[in-house]
């Protein structure tokens, strides 16, 4: 799965990142019947003592209309766990790993739930 999420980070990065958006946020849906989706935005705001810096959406890199899916028989916390111990990994070897770990913050979270802030730089 690691492979998935690095190719589709990738290609949502192609553009690369614009000059406004300082922090980045993936998102995780629950779709219902064990399928899951993703989708990447970058924020203008960062305050890692209020998640609504998240609302602040610059961009969604193309990945609202073109979400990474898949199904797994797992309940939220695992999936959420999963996504951001290979989103860190991402920051750690990923291609982008140089643009994402110069950005204020990075999380992952449910929409509706909360974040876990997998990086921050303070300034």
């Amino acid at each position: 799965m690691y492979y998935r999420i690095s190719e589709w980070i990738d290609s949502a990065m192609k553009n690369g990142m614009p000059k406004e958006v300082i922090s980045v946020c993936f998102n995780l849906y629950d779709d219902v019947d064990s399928t899951w989706s993703l989708e990447m935005v970058g924020c203008s705001s960062f305050d890692e003592d209020d998640s609504d810096w998240a609302c602040d959406e610059v961009t969604d890199f193309g990945t609202r209309n073109n979400p990474l899916r898949w199904s797994q028989d797992s309940d939220w916390s695992e999936i959420q766990l999963m996504i951001s111990d290979m989103v860190s990994r991402y920051l750690k070897e990923g291609t982008y790993k140089i643009l994402f770990n110069n950005l204020d913050g990075v999380a992952v979270g449910f929409v509706d739930g909360d974040l876990e802030l997998l990086k921050r730089n303070s300034k």
